[in-house]
């Protein structure tokens, strides 16, 4: 497992009964995960600075319940990169701190290929990779299904300070896009994408991760440049193992050579115990 514990304004407090108690910086929340199946050691919900709790639903879905006063949205910090953070729907915020564990192996390939570097990010959420990928020196193509998403890559760009005419945000099918990108002839030297496990486009096609993110990553490998740098996937979804994505990439990849690495990531917590967060594979470029 490769554990993202850089932080300095996030850390998990504690674990248990399907919950995690965490801090983003100044603000306590209390969220469900379903890797936590182990008792809690301490009442988590009357935690004194527990700022709000996220409660499923009994019908799908569920809601934040405050528990003291907390602004909308806050701004974090990794190093020199900075996030803005707000509570959303499906108990997100915005942000998945384990994915810093990524960022440190891009940044590093990207600031040490003594070359530009042009990045393709698929599925790009708010744009976490994106940020780290610019501040490394790379160019990047940012591309999400959805608008709002792109419009907070937007901003936690501005507020790094990054991207000024090095990135491109596009709002499009991950799949469409790229099979323009071909007929079109552009090329990147690398390529990250983190797709949903499911999922259903504008006219009802329907996204499964097991059917999909073969053919997917077989027809990215298209657009790579002569001389790519990184090809890297990440999945949330339970049950994939690191050695299917391995395999994926082995396979797709074969006639580039290179090396891959596959492996859980994961946050420490207080408990001195890791929590895993899901998996990863990293194709990198031998030469």
């Amino acid at each position: 497992m490769v554990l993202a514990d850089k932080w300095q304004d996030y850390e998990i407090i504690s674990t248990g009964d399907g919950y995690k108690l965490e801090r983003w910086k100044d603000v306590y929340l209390l969220r469900p995960d379903p890797q936590v199946i182990w008792p809690s050691s301490m009442d988590m919900g009357s935690y004194k600075k527990l700022n709000a709790k996220y409660e499923r639903s009994e019908t799908g879905g569920g809601r934040w319940t405050e528990k003291r006063p907390m602004p909308k949205e806050w701004i974090i910090s990794y190093g020199e990169l900075k996030f803005n953070i707000k509570p959303m729907g499906f108990k997100h915020t915005g942000l998945f701190p384990e994915q810093a564990a990524n960022w440190e192996k891009m940044s590093t390939l990207i600031k040490n290929a003594g070359r530009p570097i042009s990045v393709l990010n698929l599925f790009a959420y708010t744009g976490g990779a994106t940020v780290a990928c610019l501040k490394a020196g790379a160019s990047v193509c940012h591309v999400d299904a959805a608008k709002g998403m792109v419009e907070r890559a937007g901003e936690n760009c501005r507020l790094s300070g990054v991207g000024e005419g090095k990135v491109r945000f596009i709002i499009d099918d991950c799949l469409k896009f790229v099979q323009r990108e071909i007929r079109r002839g552009r090329r990147y030297d690398a390529i990250i994408m983190d797709p949903p496990s499911f999922g259903r486009g504008p006219n009802g096609e329907t996204w499964k991760i097991e059917n999909e993110l073969f053919n997917l990553v077989k027809t990215c490998t298209q657009v790579l440049s002569d001389n790519p740098l990184f090809f890297l996937i990440n999945s949330y979804t339970t049950g994939l193992q690191p050695q299917v994505i391995k395999n994926i990439l082995q396979l797709n990849l074969k006639d580039f050579g290179g090396e891959i690495e596959a492996y859980e990531v994961g946050l420490p917590t207080n408990e001195k115990i890791a929590l895993p967060c899901g998996c990863s594979g990293l194709w990198k470029n031998g030469n």
